[in-house]
């Protein structure tokens, strides 16, 4: 038994690496399914990425058409959509039709009010709000720390969606970022690779031990 988040190690493109992602424990998989990012995955290839995994295999995407993400995740089993883009409610309700599926909804909060406004807008029709650092002409991915005040954050959310923190997380870092923040969900992506695209099994190893916290240790004699 362990206390302490689920864990989500995203930016796969290798099959090797979600596999180890998915023996070590991983609840979920993600892979970019949308085209032009550093990390994305052609749509040939996904299924052969997260082939074998038993975790929750998740499909990122940036500003898709309803149908086009919908088959994209398809060709992957994805059981979650993360939408990175400027996605209206109308798209997200329409995704929410397509599939059977748990939608998060990416924010790159500068500010509270960002995150505010995202649960406005969509706490009715996603399951999830994943919530990363603000960087200046970046949609995701590239390791931009979340820099605000944990407890307004976690009390923005409503209890009934999912919290994911990610952005600047790291096995030397991710057990202070628990703690804080107190997410549902830390995903990981560039805190675990050894180059963009390619994790490195001892960072990965060394995360997943950091965010494990054991809470049934036996008791011991005085």
């Amino acid at each position: 038994m362990s206390d302490g988040p689920k864990v989500k190690i995203c930016g796969l493109t290798r099959s090797a690496d979600a596999r180890l992602a998915d023996d070590l424990g991983a609840d979920y998989v993600g892979v970019v399914v949308s085209a032009g990012f550093s990390r994305s995955v052609q749509p040939e290839r996904l299924g052969e990425v997260v082939a074998g995994t038993r975790a929750f295999r998740v499909a990122v995407l940036v500003d898709e058409a309803p149908e086009a993400a919908a088959a994209l995740a398809r060709t992957m089993g994805a059981a979650v959509l993360q939408l990175h883009g400027d996605e209206s409610v109308a798209v997200v309700r329409a995704l929410r039709s397509e599939g059977d599926w748990r939608l998060w909804k990416a924010v790159r909060a500068q500010s509270l009010e960002d995150v505010s406004r995202a649960v406005d807008r969509f706490a009715d029709c996603v399951d999830g709000l994943l919530v990363e650092g603000w960087r200046d002409g970046v949609i995701g991915g590239a390791g931009a720390k979340l820099l605000l005040d944990p407890d307004s954050v976690r009390g923005a959310i409503p209890h009934h969606l999912e919290f994911v923190l990610a952005g600047g997380l790291a096995p030397d870092s991710v057990s202070v970022s628990v703690s804080r923040f107190r997410p549902d969900v830390v995903d990981v992506s560039s805190g675990v690779e050894a180059s963009i695209g390619v994790k490195d099994p001892i960072l990965m190893r060394t995360f997943f031990a950091s965010v494990r916290i054991p809470t049934d240790l036996p008791d011991v004699e005085p």
